[in-house]
């Protein structure tokens, strides 16, 4: 059993990054062949956790993903339980702990099919023939039925119509695609007539799967969807306590996204079928809390979900409600200290206790909390890196609690959380082989005083530190916006890779982050770019004030996402940054309205919509400032992206080419909002750190002067 204190692993890892003699720079094929260690699965008692490992190679055929086994004591090793090609995931246990379902595509299968795995002995056995395929099984508590998702033709009602539909759709001698309400696309595909619906398997008599919506109003209607925003729609089920009936969460008005608000429902269907009855929400709540990730406490007697509020803000942080089975009515609602949003959680058998995960300032904690009694208080906190992941078994007062473990220096693996004594019990070490001997200093943390807020900020050495010498700065801006930088193992812009040619990298949480709570996230409401920008461009004087190895008159600074856009306002707003970086980057926000496949948010955002050009569209856009653009950049894109369409990209490039800005884009046809592809990753990486060595590593290289009639701000 390997026992790892967080503090002493910290400090380990700086003392072997402070060795340069043994130590060497990280490679992109140090970052993307380290095994990925998935999320665990624990077994019903708790003493067993099934994960996968995937084997990343450059060739995504070569790659492979199998499922192991290991116990939660961390007294023997994992075990590797499947040897298959096809890959696998989306573990599910039996209730008995016998028998595990997972998702895999193997021999003849055209699409990914379930299959369970008596881990008594014996092959896996596919329990599933569906032609548009199944994922996210679940044991029904009798062991008899299996629950399952699928996307499926709108209209199918049974498997031969399934069939019929989706052999008529290939056979088309048109590819046209017909729409008469929003949204049109997702992510990086055009919206399917597809729905995603829920499927019950007879494990003993087999037969076909009952799809328990085909048939019902409420799949009907216009507005019926899963949970969407990533390429393909998801339903969250569960099965009630007594095995009679499924809870789920979907929208019956995610038709309405173009002009308002949307939101997520509770239902309940019986496993013989039916119409669902709605267990949240009415008829006349055309905006109401949205609620998903449902799970009931062991004992049966409470369901619990977590519910986003509807206000008028377009984020508000996550909360964890708790109800009476079967009345539903709501017994406590649980807020996380400056409602910060609750991620995983955890409920014991009475449902009167639970554990939950909470991001602080670059790190995950996790939290404990009474329900209906006091404040949630702090349960475990790590020295560095952060508690992700969180799932365990709760069945008395000391609780088996498990997940991943990560930080910016060690790559995600499995481990137990001993919470009295603050540390957690490692249980895996697929990634140590890799990790061993390169050289990856710890991230730094520090704050600054801006307009009245206080910013975080995470600083990245490079490798071969020598502090007598001086370094340019990288200054790397996050996506989302409400999302965050933290104390983390990235594969698309890993701190470490993007510091490998002897940068110091500055990561800060501006206003909008999601690391101080729910009041700092919205603190960008009517002020979309220009606080966030003012807030990094003070981080990185504070950065360098703080730290003399730092060359102030070297820098540059990049993103993707909104770390993209705002790249694109320091474009237009400051002269500051020797170069720029801007993958996935808008720079009209009236065409990102329009183009997009978000549009409600955007507008709630800007205060309006964009024909009454409201005074935020007006002076926050910056394709208006495209008059002051100056600095050389590094343009990006993923072709198939539909969150940024690729028209913004070629927009900003114009007005780059037009105003003679030295510049370079690199579009990725076969990429969507994330370079995603071995190869295409290896190669981005490489055109940004030629991008940044050119222009801070070359000390003679300068950047064309400012007029002083233009108005920068500094």
């Amino acid at each position: 059993m390997i026992r790892l204190v967080a503090s002493l692993l910290a400090c380990a890892l700086a003392a072997s990054a402070a060795e340069p003699a043994s130590a060497r720079t990280i490679t992109h094929e140090d970052l993307w062949r380290m095994p990925r260690v998935a999320a665990p699965v624990p077994s019903p008692d708790g003493r067993q956790l099934a994960f996968t490992v995937t084997l990343p190679e450059y060739d995504a055929d070569r790659s492979r993903t199998d499922i192991w086994l290991v116990a939660s004591d961390g007294r023997t090793p994992p075990r590797q339980i499947t040897f298959d090609r096809g890959g696998e995931s989306g573990l599910a246990w039996s209730r008995d702990g016998r028998r595990l379902a997972f998702v895999a595509k193997r021999g003849d299968d055209e699409t990914a099919q379930v299959y369970v795995l008596d881990l008594d002995g014996g092959e896996a056995r596919r329990v599933t023939d569906i032609v548009t395929g199944a994922r996210a099984p679940s044991f029904s508590p009798d062991g008899r039925h299996l629950l399952f998702i699928s996307n499926v033709p709108a209209g199918s009602t049974n498997e031969e119509s399934r069939r019929a539909l989706v052999k008529e759709r290939k056979e088309r001698k048109h590819s046209a695609m017909v729409y008469t309400g929003f949204p049109i696309r997702d992510w990086d595909r055009w919206r399917e007539d597809t729905q995603v619906r829920v499927f019950v398997h007879d494990l003993v008599d087999g037969g076909e799967a009952r799809d328990l919506l085909a048939g019902t109003q409420l799949s009907t209607l216009p507005g019926f969807a899963g949970t969407g925003g990533m390429g393909r729609e998801e339903i969250q089920a569960v099965w009630a306590p007594d095995g009679q009936s499924i809870v789920f969460s979907a929208s019956r008005n995610r038709d309405r996204s173009a002009w308002s608000f949307t939101h997520n429902d509770l239902w309940q269907v019986a496993l013989s079928g039916g119409e669902p009855r709605r267990l949240t929400g009415t008829d006349a709540d055309d905006a109401a809390d949205s609620h998903g990730s449902v799970t009931f406490s062991g004992d049966g007697r409470r369901l619990f979900a977590m519910v986003s509020p509807r206000t008028a803000q377009v984020y508000n942080a996550a909360r964890l409600v708790a109800f009476d089975w079967p009345s539903m009515a709501e017994v406590a609602r649980i807020e996380a200290p400056e409602r910060r949003a609750i991620g995983s959680y955890v409920v014991n058998q009475r449902g009167d206790r639970v554990w939950f995960s909470v991001s602080v300032d670059g790190q995950e904690h996790i939290l404990e909390a009474t329900t209906g009694r006091g404040e949630p208080r702090e349960y475990a906190r790590p020295d560095s890196g952060g508690y992700l992941a969180l799932t365990g078994v709760a069945q008395g007062d000391s609780p088996m609690l498990a997940g991943l473990f990560d930080s910016a220096v060690t790559p995600p693996e499995v481990a137990r959380f001993d919470a009295g004594r603050n540390r957690f019990i490692r249980l895996t070490q697929f990634t140590a082989e890799r990790l061993a001997g390169l050289d990856l200093m710890p991230v730094e943390h520090f704050w600054h005083d801006n307009d009245g807020h206080r910013i975080h900020s995470m600083l990245v050495r490079p490798p071969g530190f020598d502090p007598s010498k001086k370094y340019p700065l990288f200054v790397l801006m996050h996506g989302g916006p409400h999302m965050q930088w933290r104390d983390q193992w990235v594969l698309r812009w890993n701190y470490h890779l993007l510091a490998a040619r002897g940068h110091v990298v500055l990561l800060t949480n501006f206003r909008g982050s999601t690391n101080q709570g729910e009041a700092f996230a919205q603190a960008i409401m009517g002020d979309p770019l220009r606080g966030p920008a003012d807030d990094i461009n003070t981080a990185a004087d504070a950065a360098i004030a703080r730290h003399d190895f730092i060359d102030g008159e070297r820098q540059c600074a990049g993103g993707a996402s909104y770390g993209g856009h705002l790249a694109n306002w320091l474009q237009g707003t400051t002269d500051r940054y020797r170069c720029l970086v801007s993958h996935a980057g808008l720079v009209n926000l009236e065409a990102q309205w329009g183009t997009s496949d978000i549009a409600w948010s955007r507008e709630a955002s800007m205060g309006g919509p964009v024909w009454e050009q409201g005074e935020v569209w007006r002076t926050q856009n910056p394709i208006r400032l495209a008059a002051n653009f100056r600095t050389p950049t590094l343009v990006t894109y993923g072709e198939k992206d539909f969150r940024v369409p690729i028209n913004n990209g070629l927009e900003y490039w114009a007005a780059l080419q037009r105003q003679r800005v030295e510049s370079r884009l690199v579009v990725f046809p076969d990429e969507n909002h994330w370079i995603l592809k071995g190869e295409n990753s290896r190669y981005f990486y490489q055109e940004v750190g030629d991008w940044l060595a050119r222009w801070l590593l070359d000390e003679a290289t300068t950047t064309p002067a400012p007029s002083s009639a233009d108005p920068l701000i500094r």
